[in-house]
């Protein structure tokens, strides 16, 4: 898939695969908007809302850039189609394992929390899944974290997590920040942090 931009932009002007890559996904943000869109959709509220930081002008071009070179797609939602909503198209879901491997990558440099630091519930959907995928092999686990729940999915095409529960789960699991930070961090393994609930049968 060739990519071209609507307005220039740099490129390294490299015939390599990665540099390419990074023409496309390597501005500061673009991938952490793509990590906030693995999940499911998003409106510009959300994304404003879980990436602490971003500045309006910037998230907007951002996002304008990824819908230009295929990695999101807009669409409008709403009784008078008025909400605009952001989702990922094949190609941008495609980048999960890229974020996965740089998330097994970044463990080492998590350390202790600083105080500037923001934190979301969602953001340790990365580690979990590879721990779950560690515990169960391949099926679906909700996952309570805080307020908020997701799922997890681990099949013959990896690993993926979406919003919500599961609607039949093969496993359910609680945690609290401590124990998500634990097993995030390699300190802990999700049978030990986890609080397992049983499932009917």
């Amino acid at each position: 898939m060739a990519y071209s931009r609507h307005v220039p932009r740099r490129s390294y002007d490299h015939y390599c695969a990665a540099s390419r890559a990074l023409d496309v996904v390597g501005d500061r943000w673009a991938l952490l908007v793509v990590r906030e869109l693995c999940a499911g959709p998003r409106r510009y509220s959300d994304l404003l809302a879980d990436l602490p930081g971003i500045s309006t002008d910037v998230l907007a071009a951002r996002l304008k850039d990824l819908e230009h070179d295929g990695i999101l797609t807009r669409h409008r939602v709403g009784p008078r189609a008025t909400t605009a909503v952001y989702e990922l198209t094949p190609t941008g879901a495609a980048l999960r394992p890229v974020l996965d491997a740089l998330s097994t990558w970044g463990t080492t440099l998590l350390g202790e929390r600083r105080p500037t630091d923001a934190m979301r519930p969602q953001w340790f959907a990365l580690p979990l899944g590879r721990a779950v995928a560690d515990r169960i092999g391949t099926g679906t686990v909700t996952v309570h974290l805080g307020d908020t729940t997701f799922h997890i999915v681990v099949g013959e095409h990896g690993i993926t997590h979406h919003d919500g529960p599961a609607a039949e789960p093969d496993a359910e699991l609680r945690l609290d920040w401590t124990a998500a930070t634990a097993v995030a961090t390699g300190a802990k393994s999700l049978a030990d942090a986890a609080e397992w609930i049983p499932q009917p049968t």
